[in-house]
C-alpha cells in the first residue's frame, strides 16, 4: 500500500493512508474486539487475506498509527497496539458506524454500540480513549 502523498489536502492525506477497505476495519478490531495478533485479525468476519493484512500493519506500524512488539509468552508472535494517532481515529470509528448504522442493515447490537457512542458526544468517546490508552500504551 502507498501512501506516497500527492496532495497537501488534510482529507486526501488522510485517505492516501486510511481510505482502503482494510485499515480502518484493522483499526476497529484493535479498539472495539480487542484484537492484537495477527492471526486474531485474520478471523474477523470480513475475510482478510494474509498477504493484505501483513502489508496493513506493515504501514500502519510504520506511519506511527500502530506499535508492534514481540509477545514475551510465545516467540514467533506479535503484538500490535494503537499508538495516540490511532486512538484519535475513534471519532471517525464512531460517526461512520452511526452512518452505516443508519443507512446501512447494520446488526442491530453493532449498531447499538456504534449510536451509543456517538450519542455520548465528546465526553463518550474521551472515556474511551481513555480506556485505549490504558490497554495499549499501558
Amino acid at each position: 500500500m502507498s501512501t506516497k502523498e500527492r496532495s497537501g489536502c488534510p482529507i486526501s492525506l488522510s485517505l492516501e493512508l486510511l481510505g482502503d477497505r482494510w485499515t480502518l476495519l484493522i483499526i476497529r478490531d484493535l479498539a472495539f474486539a480487542g484484537k492484537r495478533h495477527f492471526r486474531e485479525f485474520l478471523q474477523s468476519d470480513e475475510g482478510i487475506s494474509s498477504r493484505t493484512l501483513a502489508e496493513r500493519l506493515q504501514t500502519l506500524v510504520d506511519e506511527g498509527i500502530l506499535t508492534r512488539s514481540d509477545d514475551p509468552s510465545h516467540g514467533l508472535k506479535a503484538i500490535y497496539r494503537l499508538t495516540d494517532a490511532g486512538i484519535d481515529l475513534l471519532p471517525v470509528l464512531a460517526t461512520l458506524g452511526a452512518w452505516g448504522s443508519k443507512y446501512r442493515k447494520a446488526d442491530d447490537k453493532l449498531a447499538r454500540v456504534a449510536n451509543d457512542l456517538a450519542a455520548g458526544g465528546p465526553p463518550a468517546l474521551e472515556r474511551m480513549k481513555e480506556r485505549l490508552r490504558a490497554e495499549h500504551q499501558g
